[in-house]
């Protein structure tokens, strides 16, 4: 049986082709996931604002880290998205490779991006099933087990308040967060109409933005996940 359970392996031309395709629809979907996080971002802002203007520092310190949380996802994806055009470029080199020697060579650029993308979770089936094609077509040398990047928590832990205080800051006009010993348990609402663009006659809103503020922080998770 061959590499695609057939008597026989698909021409590396194909190979190559099909390779290209998938990382193609792998990026493409990145793209949707990134625009979705940062649609979910833009609504938390607005909540964040609105519990700024009425006092409550707490939720805006939990809304402020949902966002950093997502930023810092978002960055991955496009992380993950460069080290899918690389592995597009070096396809295109493939090809270009395959009219002068007619088989398909070892790239260590290939091997350097696919040990990255397999630890994605978002793409992370595909990517392993691409990894064991390339393995066996001879463009890769097989790949060591790494141990999966788990310390998303961890990681946050360590600089959570310091990022916090930026997000709050940034999205105050410095209300909020020039430093932690300067977060109050209440804030002066005249100022942070200014800064956050809510007003006063936005209080009939406030039941319709706790039930939100709960919906974005699930959706945020389930996005994550």
């Amino acid at each position: 049986m061959g590499l695609f359970g057939k008597g026989h392996e698909k021409p590396p031309k194909e190979l190559v082709n099909e390779w290209s395709h998938k990382m193609r629809k792998e990026g493409y979907n990145l793209e949707r996931q990134i625009k979705a996080i940062q649609r979910e971002e833009e609504k938390t802002k607005k909540l964040l604002k609105a519990s700024a203007k009425r006092g409550e520092t707490e939720s805006c310190r939990i809304l402020a880290k949902e966002i950093m949380k997502a930023r810092k996802v978002v960055n991955k994806l496009y992380t993950s998205k460069a080290h899918i055009n690389s592995v597009q470029m070096s396809m295109k080199n493939q090809l270009a490779s395959l009219r002068l020697a007619g088989a398909l060579e070892k790239s260590t650029q290939v091997m350097t991006s696919m040990q990255a993308l397999v630890k994605v979770p978002e793409i992370q089936a595909t990517m392993r099933e691409l990894s064991k094609e390339m393995m066996k077509a001879g463009i890769m040398e097989e790949m060591m087990e790494d141990t999966m990047e788990m310390a998303d928590d961890e990681e946050l832990d360590d600089e959570a308040d310091e990022e916090v205080d930026k997000v709050l800051f940034e999205l105050t006009a410095g209300v909020i967060g020039k430093a932690p010993a300067a977060v109050n348990d209440s804030l002066p609402t005249g100022e942070l109409e200014g800064a956050t663009g809510v007003t006063p006659s936005a209080s009939h809103d406030d039941d319709e933005d706790e039930e939100e503020m709960d919906e974005m922080k699930a959706r945020l998770e389930a996005l994550r996940s």
